[in-house]
Formats: C-alpha cells, sequence, structure tokens
C-alpha cells in the first residue's frame, strides 16, 4: 500500500490513477496532520509526500514519521513543485526523505523508483520477520541448552546416587560374600569332623565285630560309600564357594598345568585304559589353581562317561581366535579356544543348558556324581571373562569348548608374570 499525501486533490487523482493503472493498491491524505493519523493504524510501503502543505508541511511530517519506530524504515519520496532549489533537496534528504523529485516529473522515471522502493520495503520486512524468527529459535535453542543442562545435571546426580548405592551394595555383597565363604568353611570343617568319625568308628565296627560274610558287612560298605559321597560334596560346595576371591590373574604356560592334572589322573587313565592325546598349550593371562580345576573336571568326566566296553578316547587341542568379550579400546580380543573331545556316552544337546547349573546330573543312576564339577568350569570360565559350551550327541562323545582372551583387561591386572 502507497499513501500520497498532498493538499491539491487534483495532484493526488493523478498520482493515484498512475500507481492504481500499474496494479498499486493506494491511500490518499490532504494534509500532513491527516497522514500522521493514518501511519499510526496502518502499515505503507512508500508515502509520497509533497513539501509544501497548510499547518504542517512535508519536513515537518517526514521528521515526525522517522521519530516513530513503526515508521522509521518506511521510504518517503518527496514530490514538489516550488521548492526545487539544492537547499531545498538537501533538507528533504536531512528530514529522512529516500528521495526528492520535482515537478514536472518523468512518470517512468516516478514507477522505477516506487517499484524500486517497493521491492526494498519488501526485502527490509523479510529479513525483519527472518531476524525476529532467528531471534526466537536463538530464544527457543538457550532455552533447549538451559533444559538440557540442567538435565543432564539431574542425570549425573542419579548416576552419582545410583553409583553411591552400588557401591554400598557391593560392599555388602563383599561383606557377605566374605561371611559365606567364612561360613562355608566353618561349615565344611563342622560337617566332615562328623563325618570323619562315622567312617572311622564303622571302619572299627567291620574290622572288630564283622567278617566279610556276614550281612552286616555290606551295610558298613554302605555307610562307607555313602559318607565318602557326602565328603566330596562337602569338598566341591567348598570350592564352589571360594570362585567368589578376587582373582589375580598371571602370564601363565597351560602346558605345565595340563601336565600335572594329567599326572594327578595317571591312577583313572591307567585304570580306564585311556588314551589322551594333547597339543602344545598358548601362554595367557589366567588364575593358574582355577585352570587347574577346569582341567581336572573336564578330563575326570571325559573319563568317568565312557562307555562300559569302549576304552576313552581324549583329545585336547587348541586354536586362536577373537574371543567374544572387548578390551578396552571397544574391539574384539586376540584370545584361543580349546577343544576337549571324547568318545564317551555324550548327551542329548536339547539339555545343553542344564548341565553348567550346580546339582544338574543327566546320568543319575548309572555313574557317581554331585553335579558340581560342570558348574564350577563355568564360573570359572566366566570369571575369566571367556565362554563355554558343548556340543554331542547321546552314544557319540561329547565335545566341551572354552573360549579365553589371551590378556585380561580388569581393573585388578596383576603383575606380568609366568608362575614356576
Amino acid at each position: 500500500m502507497i499513501l500520497i499525501v498532498d493538499d491539491k486533490k487534483e495532484n493526488i487523482y493523478s498520482l493515484q490513477s498512475l500507481l492504481q493503472l500499474h496494479s498499486y493498491d493506494v491511500d490518499t491524505a490532504l494534509s500532513g496532520e491527516e497522514a500522521l493519523k493514518k501511519v499510526l493504524n496502518r502499515q505503507y510501503e512508500i508515502i509520497i509526500l509533497d513539501v509544501q502543505m497548510p499547518g504542517i508541511d512535508g519536513y515537518e511530517v517526514a521528521e515526525t514519521l522517522t521519530g516513530y519506530s513503526k515508521t522509521k524504515n518506511t521510504p518517503i519520496i518527496f514530490l514538489s513543485a516550488v521548492n526545487i532549489d539544492k537547499k531545498f533537496i538537501t533538507k528533504g534528504y536531512a528530514a529522512g526523505g529516500a528521495d526528492y523529485l520535482t515537478k514536472p516529473f518523468d512518470p517512468d522515471l516516478l514507477l522505477l523508483k516506487v517499484k524500486t522502493f517497493c521491492r526494498l520495503h519488501a526485502q527490509t520486512q523479510e529479513l525483519k520477520m527472518a531476524q525476529e524468527s532467528l531471534k526466537a529459535e536463538v530464544h527457543t535453542r538457550i532455552l533447549a541448552e538451559k533444559a538440557l543442562l540442567e538435565a543432564n545435571l539431574q542425570l549425573e546426580e542419579k548416576i552419582n546416587d545410583r553409583t553411591r548405592d552400588l557401591l554400598r551394595i557391593n560392599k555388602s555383597l563383599e561383606e557377605s560374600n566374605t561371611d559365606l565363604q567364612q561360613f562355608a568353611s566353618i561349615a565344611s570343617h563342622d560337617l566332615q569332623e562328623p563325618l570323619r568319625k562315622i567312617m572311622i568308628f564303622s571302619r572299627m565296627l567291620q574290622e572288630k565285630f564283622l567278617n566279610s560274610q556276614s550281612g552286616g558287612h555290606q551295610y558298613i560298605e554302605k555307610i562307607f560309600s555313602a559318607s565318602n559321597r557326602m565328603r566330596n560334596l562337602i569338598n566341591d560346595l567348598l570350592e564352589y564357594s571360594k570362585l567368589s576371591d578376587t582373582p589375580q590373574f598371571v602370564l601363565t604356560d597351560l602346558n605345565p598345568i595340563l601336565a600335572e592334572t594329567l599326572s594327578d589322573l595317571e591312577l583313572l587313565i591307567d585304570e580306564k585304559k585311556a588314551k589322551i592325546f594333547v597339543e602344545s598349550m598358548p601362554v595367557l593371562e589366567v588364575i593358574p589353581g582355577q585352570m587347574r580345576q577346569v582341567f581336572q573336571n573336564l578330563l575326570s568326566n571325559a573319563l568317568k562317561f565312557s562307555g562300559h566296553d569302549q576304552h576313552p578316547v581324549i583329545n585336547i587341542s587348541c586354536e586362536k581366535t577373537n574371543v567374544i568379550s572387548t578390551g578396552m579400546n571397544g574391539m574384539p580380543e586376540e584370545g584361543i579356544r580349546i577343544f576337549i573331545r571324547d568318545n564317551g556316552i555324550g548327551f542329548n544337546e536339547m539339555y545343553l543348558h542344564k548341565i553348567f547349573n550346580i546339582f544338574q546330573r543327566l546320568h543319575q543312576s548309572e555313574y557317581e556324581g554331585n553335579g558340581i564339577g560342570l558348574a564350577i568350569v563355568k564360573k570359572i570360565i566366566d570369571k575369566h571373562h571367556g565362554t563355554l559350551t558343548a556340543i554331542s550327541k547321546e552314544g557319540n562323545g561329547a565335545t566341551f569348548i572354552i573360549e579365553l582372551p589371551l590378556r585380561q583387561f580388569t581393573t585388578y591386572h596383576s603383575a606380568n608374570s609366568i608362575p614356576a
């Protein structure tokens, strides 16, 4: 919308016709006072202002308009047939005019200037809207950053609270675990002492009062067998409870450990007429005593669960691999995969999830055992940040597969030494 201000109607009519002919919307005012009232209620793209008017002249109107925040950026074109001297033109620019045309004016030049100022006014409005939008976006982002900062502080406080809770719980668990280990040790001693007396006095009763031909002799043998199973159960439970101790990893050559285990099992190997084939084992960070337990339990099972009419054949091998667990850099760590294969009775793989649970036995009657051995092996491998699984078919043997990292990235990393 363009506002034409002139005290002469004929001038207004001439300009209004020219501008409307070129599709401009036009408003008019016959005095400076009327123009000032109109700009208070409406936004104009351009104001074409006559200089010489009764009352408030064009210069005063321009100065007043440039003082309003609403109209200070509205282009003003002065149009005068009287005040055409250079000093009046200069005064018009000083009063806030954007241009100064004298009459008679060139219509094409006036239209060109109107078009230019309308475009500049539109661009100014767009820029103003963009600035307001940017200001609003900045304000929104500031609020969002403030909310995010508050959320982060709250989250950090929650994490700190949770960490403190976990530390308290961990300390409580450590104390409980220590108490449990002490209890297990005391209970083991207190249970084994009366058991030892049962076995001693049963043996004395057998030697002094019973002979091998009497029926009582068979009952005494059953007492011995049951007592022996109970003693093994107590020892295994004690060993299982000890696995909660803080581990101390050291660089260890597995070959001597495996050789010592086979030496301990020498009598059973000879009795079973077993053949055992062993490949060279690597050096890796482990808890030596616990790895001895792993080999002891797995090899004992392989020897025990052999067919009644066949001699055990056991193959122990290994290969390099990338273990499932990751190190400090988040990448898979280099490790080994150990295979212990036998030709024994095997088991149905549908029970694979059960065999590593404590007190779980698949062969209840034919073979002795208390169902703790494989649970101990599983717990040890877990503490070594490895995995344990098995593949088998009934009657076709079993293969136990152990995956272990070569190095343990833990807070309790011990000195790199190979035990003698």
